[in-house]
């Protein structure tokens, strides 16, 4: 059981190295699921895939929910509709009583959604040099990116945390686009019951530059993504199909972002790669980064953990650039406490949760090692009581465009899995 708690506590480094103390199939299981986890889909594939007859024969529903939730994740990012969609039903069929309430809550969309493109082609990608691109800040405080809809102009949301390309049923309608027959009705996506078909756009360009041909893409009414507090209507959001054709994307402060595309024109720059900064990876819904501990004085002399192997040192973020609001959980709180003891508390409630407002405080500086770089992100709200989420419990805090927004430049590279940002 250790080595499967330390995967539910993202503690991906201190996995891999416990992986030679154990049986080879076992070895073999726990080596896909960090490839998934690292977002290289092949590998997990291959390392995945011949386990699954004898993982299910054996009767280990904690493996096999392992090994299958991973294997539908593959097939989803690498764009491999039919596959994904047997798999998520397959997985959902077998071991829906052991899947947790915040786990189905997961595998809705895509165990709902996948039907519907089913036999949609694969998307290609042109190749295509680095630019960089103007933004804008739409009125939920999220980036809004310029895109082509078979040439038509139009602003998408930037969502990295979105499994899938999503569109809004007017412009769907403006281009022509042909819809599916069959529909899904979905609850996690807004909060609310939104129905959605799916379609193929077959030109879809980002920034006038980068072009991805038979992009699948899902179909809101567009009512359903509509702020009336702000007026904002979303026309479209750009998801992890999109991120993975993108690359390596900088977002900076002046907005502007810097696109490295994954498939280029020319012979790369040697520093086109992003080497350095914190890696970050991919679990479910969520962009996991591995920030490194920031030590406090009176601990400097401490070793970084009991085992020596120095991975103790991680302390695992949650970002949600698509998110508006940041804030640390109270496992941040536990290592922190004494820093807060002459503070007045007040009470916060975290959006989107269910557990109502708790005692919380304000951190006026939060240190955060990225890397070998240190940045500080200020007036950050931390609580003090787990919110009864793993998903969020488990993670030190959950860092929104409200923190990101403070940062000078920050990168996400999907081709080497890293993270680097620069502070004001």
């Amino acid at each position: 059981m250790r080595i499967e708690n330390l995967l539910a506590d993202h503690q991906y480094s201190r996995v891999a190295a416990q992986l030679d103390q154990l049986p080879p199939q076992d070895a073999q299981l726990y080596r896909g699921v960090l490839a998934n986890r690292a977002n290289d889909l092949r590998q997990s594939v291959q390392l995945l895939e011949p386990l699954v007859d004898a993982v299910t024969a054996s009767g280990d529903t904690v493996h096999e929910k392992l090994l299958r939730t991973a294997l539908a994740e593959d097939y989803l990012r690498l764009g491999d509709w039919s596959k994904a969609a047997t798999a998520f039903e397959t997985l959902d069929t077998r071991l829906h009583a052991k899947l947790s309430a915040d786990e189905q809550d997961e595998i809705e969309m895509p165990l709902k959604m996948l039907p519907l493109a089913r036999n949609n082609p694969p998307a290609t990608i042109d190749a295509c040099d680095p630019f960089t691109l103007q933004v804008t800040t739409d009125p939920l405080g999220l980036v809004d990116i310029p895109v082509f809809v078979d040439a038509r102009s139009r602003d998408w949301m930037l969502d990295p945390t979105l499994p899938f390309n999503l569109i809004a049923r007017s412009t769907a309608k403006e281009v022509g686009l042909k819809l599916s027959e069959e529909k899904a009705t979905i609850h996690t996506l807004t909060g609310k019951a939104i129905e959605v078909q799916a379609t193929v756009v077959p030109r879809f360009t980002i920034g006038g530059r980068l072009t991805v041909l038979n992009m699948t893409a899902f179909v809101y009414n567009d009512a359903d993504y509509y702020f009336p507090h702000t007026g904002y209507q979303v026309e479209g959001v750009l998801g992890y199909p999109a991120l993975a054709a993108i690359g390596s994307l900088t977002i900076t402060s002046d907005d502007t972002i810097q696109v490295r595309p994954t498939k280029q024109i020319g012979t790369p720059d040697k520093d086109d790669l992003l080497t350095d900064g914190a890696p970050f990876f991919l679990d479910g819904d969520q962009v996991i980064v591995a920030f490194k501990r920031v030590r406090a004085s009176s601990d400097a002399a401490a070793p970084p953990d009991p085992a020596g192997s120095g991975t103790g040192d991680e302390r695992m973020y949650a970002i949600d650039a698509g998110g508006q609001q940041t804030w640390l959980t109270s496992r941040y709180f536990d290592e922190h406490a004494a820093e807060f003891n002459s503070m007045k508390v007040d009470l916060y409630a975290p959006p989107g949760q269910a557990s109502g407002s708790q005692p919380s405080y304000i951190a006026e500086t939060v240190p955060l090692r990225v890397g070998n770089a240190t940045i500080e992100l200020h007036y950050i709200r931390v609580l003090t009581q787990p919110l009864g989420s793993s998903a969020l419990d488990d993670v030190y805090g959950i860092l929104g465009v409200d923190a990101l927004g403070q940062l000078k430049s920050y990168t996400f590279d999907y081709r080497t899995m890293r993270f680097s940002a620069k502070g004001e």
